[in-house]
């Protein structure tokens, strides 16, 4: 039922002048189904007050409430459509009366990690982009069949979302950008192994896909205590995002996994000097997918000590500060970052390699990321001591990876086994075909490339097939149209 009831809302957006995109129906579906969440986290609370003989207040006041702007209700349980706004006059009612209210709570909360906070930052950042009230109307209906009271509503909610997550960055402009494939990161999450305790970092954080499932692991780690449920969900998760619509959907996303107010933040890291960064600041787990590829202002570069406009070199500089001696890390990063020779690469690898302990580089097949061409690799490491020895696992898959046929857990299972291995220092048993170490005292001293080539892998000579050399052809001609097209247009 969910899963038809979000097809029909994308069906209702896509005939709206406001909204022009994935990104757009995502956003949009986004908020009003946060206030219905809201709506019925706000019932079982006062359900749960009352069990305990306690009265509850309700967070949202009287007109502000789900159940009397959006769906009042007639003695029978169906939409009063008396009182039930639609058209302009809901229009009007959303944009000049519900968000001004709800964006006034951020600065009424009490701290930042109160559901208070999160709904007036929420509210701060957005705004209402469907044109025609009468659309929303729609969408609202849609959304209040929707419900999150039980377990499995929830669970199920959460999953959904996902999808829309994982559409949303196949579907171009930047979606990529907010989507690291789940197998990836239920991988890099099982080999990092936070425990309860840890204080875990995305700085960032996108559709905070590694926040959840660190949560997702750590909740199924072990039988939780009071205490431990109260870590979780408020001294734990930490996210820092620079996008409004990233940050929206990372938010989002965190709470209907479970985590009432997500400790994410809407700001742009690299603005932050790492000078500044104190013991207070740092934390034991970092898992992120910094942006590649980016190109960052000189004041911005002026805030790190190796300067370079490359994002993602940024983001490890920042990554390795912020981490405490004896935390860990997974990160991904282009594999580029193995072999680039200009000063800015090489000083941060050195940097990496003599602040760090980088014990495993996970390099993987192109096409990993849907839409997007680059190759990349995942650095784990530990802070405080130096690197000895690098474990190297080159994820060969026999088929190319894509939208239809995209990286699974499975693909994952040989690299997850060796690695234990490699990591208890069991000599020998974690070499492989795919597999293999080097020692950094072997590496050029003065490059410091890792880019080192699989010693253990026999090259096959592999034909392609004439689908591919067909298809190959097929998009050499549609270039070639299109520079033809330029130059006509030059002309």
């Amino acid at each position: 039922m969910f899963e038809q009831t979000f097809k029909n809302i994308d069906d209702i957006l896509h005939k709206d002048a406001g909204c022009g995109s994935e990104l757009d129906y995502v956003e949009q579906t986004s908020w009003v189904l946060f206030l219905k969440y809201l709506d019925d986290l706000e019932k079982d609370k006062a359900t749960a007050a009352e069990l305990s003989g306690k009265t509850y207040t309700n967070i949202i006041s009287k007109e502000f409430q789900w159940t009397v702007w959006a769906t009042p209700k007639d003695k029978d349980g169906k939409l009063d459509h008396h009182k039930a706004l639609t058209g302009d006059d809901l229009k009007d009612f959303v944009d000049l009366k519900l968000f001004p209210y709800l964006k006034k709570f951020k600065a009424d909360a009490e701290s930042a990690d109160t559901i208070e906070y999160k709904i007036g930052e929420i509210f701060s950042e957005l705004k209402n982009r469907i044109q025609s009230g009468y659309n929303l109307r729609e969408v609202i209906n849609r959304i209040d069949e929707l419900r999150f009271r039980t377990h499995v509503e929830k669970h199920e909610m959460s999953h959904l979302y996902e999808d829309k997550i994982k559409n949303m960055g196949n579907a171009g402009r930047n979606g990529g950008e907010y989507y690291t494939p789940r197998p990836l990161i239920k991988t890099i999450v099982k080999v990092v192994a936070p425990e309860i305790g840890n204080k875990i970092y995305d700085g960032a954080v996108g559709s905070a896909g590694f926040l959840v499932e660190a949560f997702e692991y750590l909740k199924h780690s072990k039988k939780l205590t009071t205490a431990d449920v109260a870590t979780l969900q408020k001294k734990t998760f930490y996210g820092k995002e620079k996008k409004s619509l990233a940050y929206i959907i990372g938010t989002m996303n965190m709470i209907l996994h479970g985590v009432e107010a997500p400790n994410i933040v809407h700001t742009n890291t690299l603005a932050e000097n790492l000078a500044d960064i104190q013991e207070k600041d740092r934390y034991d787990i970092v898992l992120a997918n910094p942006p590649f590829g980016g190109k960052e202002r000189a004041e911005v570069q002026q805030n790190f000590p190796i300067k370079t406009g490359e994002t993602a070199s940024l983001f490890l500089q920042h990554f390795i500060k912020i981490m405490k001696a004896g935390g860990k890390a997974g990160v991904v990063i282009k594999n580029t970052f193995l072999s680039n020779t200009d000063n800015a690469s090489v000083s941060l690898r050195k940097l990496l390699l003599e602040n760090c302990n980088l014990h495993t580089v996970l390099d993987l097949p192109g096409g990993t990321f849907t839409g997007a061409g680059v190759k990349t690799v995942v650095l784990f490491f530990e802070k405080g001591s130096s690197t000895k020895k690098v474990w190297f696992y080159q994820l060969n898959l026999d088929r190319n990876l894509g939208k239809t046929n995209a990286l699974n857990e499975k693909d994952l299972a040989d690299f997850i086994k060796l690695q234990k291995l490699a990591l208890s220092g069991a000599e020998g048993t974690a070499e492989s075909e795919n597999s293999w170490s080097i020692d950094v005292k072997k590496i050029d001293q003065t490059t410091y490339d890792l880019s080192a080539k699989n010693p253990n892998k026999k090259e096959a000579v592999r034909l392609r097939s004439p689908n591919e050399i067909l298809e190959e052809m097929k998009n050499l001609d549609k270039e070639s149209a299109e520079i033809l097209k330029g130059i006509a247009e030059l002309l």
